[in-house]
C-alpha cells in the first residue's frame, strides 16, 4: 500500500466531551484517533506525527510556520503519497492557506478537521480522514496546491472559508466553487485553483491587525493600531473597497507612518477594486497607495501580508504580491 503521513495538531477532530465542565475538550493522540478509524488503515499504511493538541483558537501564526517546517522536514524524506493534516475548524483556513503559500511540492497536502467531536453519534472526523486519505492517493490531486477536505467537499486552502458556526457542511468556497467531491471513495475533479502562488518567508510578522469597517467609522482605531506599533493592517472594507470619509483620514494617517495597509471587503464574497470616486471610496484609498487584495477574505489576507513583510517591507513589492 502507499504511504500517507497524518500530522495530528488537535482541533474537534481529537475531542471528547469532558464529564468534569460537560465540554469538548481536546484528548487523544494520533495513534489513539486511527484506533477508533480502523478503515483508515485499510486503505493506506498510515505514519502519524503528534503536533499538538491545540483547539483552533489556540493556533497561532509562529505555530503555523512552525507547522509548515515540519512538513518540509517530513517532505525532504520523500517517502510519502500525500500528507494529511487535523486542525480545528475555526483556524483551518488559515493554517491552509499558509501552508498553500510556504509549501512547494508535487504531492497532495490535504488539510481536516470535523465539525462534531468523537463523543457524537455523528463523528464527521473519520469519513473526513478516509476521504482525505483517498484525495492523497489519486494522481488527479498533485501540483494543485494545498487542498481542505470536510463533508465530501474538496476546496482549494487559498479559496475556502467557515461560513458556519457547526453544520458538518461549513466550509465552501464562495466566488468559484468546490473543486470537486467525493462520490462512493472516489475523487471527482472539476476544476483547477485559480491561482497557485509560493512566499518563501523564513519568519512571520505577526503584528497585522484586522479592522473591520462599519458605518459612521472614524479615525480612531486606525490611529490606534498604528500608534501601538503594527506592522501591518488589514481592513475590511464596505462593498467593494469603499469607508467612511472619517475612516479614509485614519487609514492615510496609517499609510503616512509607512504601514501597508491591504483592503479587502467585509462581504463574504466578491472582489475589491477601485471604481468610486467619492470621498473615502476606492479611487482615493488607491491614490494614498492602499494595497487591494482582490478576492482574499481578511483572515487570508493577513496571512499573506505577516508572511510577505517576512520577505520585504518594499511597498511595490509588497504591491506585487498582492495584486501582480
Amino acid at each position: 500500500m502507499e504511504k500517507i503521513l497524518i500530522v495530528f495538531t488537535g482541533g474537534t477532530f481529537s475531542m471528547m466531551i469532558d464529564e468534569k465542565t460537560g465540554g469538548a475538550v481536546p484528548y487523544f493522540s494520533g495513534e489513539q484517533l486511527l484506533k477508533k478509524i480502523p478503515e483508515a488503515r485499510e486503505l493506506a499504511e498510515i505514519d502519524c506525527y503528534d503536533f499538538g493538541k491545540y483547539p483552533g483558537p489556540h493556533m497561532t501564526p509562529e505555530l503555523m510556520l512552525d507547522l509548515s517546517n515540519k512538513i518540509k522536514e517530513f517532505l525532504k524524506e520523500n517517502k510519502y503519497k500525500g500528507i494529511i493534516v487535523t486542525h480545528g475548524t475555526d483556524t483551518l483556513e488559515e493554517t491552509a492557506y499558509l501552508l498553500d503559500l510556504t509549501i512547494k511540492t508535487e504531492i497532495p497536502i490535504v488539510v481536516i478537521g470535523s465539525m462534531k467531536n468523537s463523543s457524537k453519534p455523528d463523528w464527521d472526523g473519520p469519513k473526513n480522514l478516509t476521504d482525505a486519505i483517498n484525495v492523497c492517493l489519486n494522481p488527479k490531486t498533485k501540483n494543485i496546491g494545498v487542498l481542505v477536505c470536510l463533508n465530501g467537499d474538496i476546496n482549494a486552502a487559498s479559496e475556502v472559508t467557515k461560513i458556519y458556526t457547526e453544520e458538518v457542511f461549513s466550509f465552501h468556497s464562495l466566488d468559484f466553487g468546490t473543486l470537486g467531491f467525493m462520490r462512493d471513495g472516489e475523487v471527482v475533479l472539476n476544476r483547477l485553483p485559480r491561482k497557485l502562488e509560493t512566499i518563501n518567508a523564513n519568519k512571520i510578522i505577526s503584528n497585522v491587525d484586522i479592522l473591520t469597517v462599519y458605518a459612521g467609522m472614524n479615525e480612531k482605531f486606525f490611529k490606534f493600531s498604528a500608534d501601538s506599533g503594527a506592522e501591518g493592517i488589514v481592513v475590511e472594507a464596505l462593498g467593494i473597497g469603499n469607508v467612511p470619509p472619517a475612516a479614509f483620514e485614519g487609514i492615510k494617517y496609517a499609510v503616512e507612518k509607512n504601514i501597508p495597509v491591504v483592503l479587502v471587503s467585509r462581504c463574504p464574497a466578491g472582489e475589491t477594486d477601485y471604481i468610486y470616486s467619492y470621498p473615502g471610496a476606492g479611487k482615493w484609498l488607491n491614490e494614498i497607495g492602499v494595497i487591494f487584495a482582490g478576492y482574499l477574505n481578511g483572515q487570508k489576507a493577513r496571512i499573506k501580508l505577516m508572511l510577505a513583510l517576512g520577505v520585504t517591507k518594499d511597498y511595490n513589492h509588497l504591491k506585487k504580491m498582492f495584486q501582480g
